[in-house]
């Protein structure tokens, strides 16, 4: 998989290059994207906690009260996982500015238990990110993942390249792939036909990385998907 020159000008990575009707309309139209977003994530998780509490109360399923306690420990878990992805991927992160490679790596790693997809983390545990570099990170590891819908295996790694960190997510899987509304997402562009849901995070790391004035280039072969985003180090 050859990704682009990143030494060239790119035509698709900064917002002054698209045409406004690109873009979303404001800040307003992006918070309920995301929120959006947000409630999918979360009622899974919720509806699955429910679940496993009607069964408890249930009198005629108390023979399946392992069970329930099993999928009410299983599903509190991944709604943890994904309020502290959150936090750091869409949020403020409370005062944190800097954060640890093995704190990033935790936030992706909780969403990705029990996924088919295995994630490799392969950024020392030392190595420390400013809080729009965690950002951008953890979106990008994540897209990673959700690349492989069938499994394989996501690689994470970083680089410095002169006064730039590289990002660099690489997904190798039989059937690795992105969605159209990704794609669109990835380029910054405004969704106009698909789901909005698989747009959103795609293009909120796009706006993460225009953001710090980096870029963002995509390459798709058959069986491997890689992100990279270049960012000020």
């Amino acid at each position: 998989m050859t990704f682009p020159d990143l030494s060239a000008p790119s035509a698709d990575v900064a917002a002054a290059d698209l045409p406004a009707a690109s873009l979303p309309a404001g800040g307003a139209e992006l918070a309920a994207f995301i929120a959006g977003k947000l409630c999918h994530d979360f009622i899974s998780p919720a509806g699955a906690i429910m679940s496993g509490l009607d069964l408890l109360e249930d009198p005629t399923a108390q023979d399946m009260r392992d069970d329930a306690m099993s999928l009410i420990r299983q599903s509190a878990r991944k709604m943890v996982a994904h309020v502290h992805f959150a936090r750091v991927a869409f949020g403020a992160a409370t005062t944190s500015e800097q954060f640890v490679s093995t704190e990033l790596r935790g936030l992706v790693a909780g969403l990705s238990e029990g996924g088919r997809a295995t994630l490799d983390w392969r950024i020392a545990d030392g190595e420390t990110f400013t809080k729009p570099q965690a950002r951008i990170l953890i979106n990008l590891a994540w897209m990673t993942l959700g690349a492989l819908p069938t499994g394989g295996v996501a690689t994470v790694t970083t680089r410095q390249d002169g006064d730039h960190l590289l990002l660099i997510g690489s997904a190798e899987g039989n059937r690795a792939r992105l969605k159209p509304e990704a794609m669109t997402g990835l380029k910054g562009e405004r969704l106009t036909e698909g789901l909005a849901g698989q747009w959103i995070q795609p293009y909120w790391l796009w706006l993460a990385v225009d953001e710090v004035a980096g870029r963002l280039d995509v390459a798709c072969d058959e069986g491997r998907v890689g992100l990279i985003a270049r960012t000020p180090a």
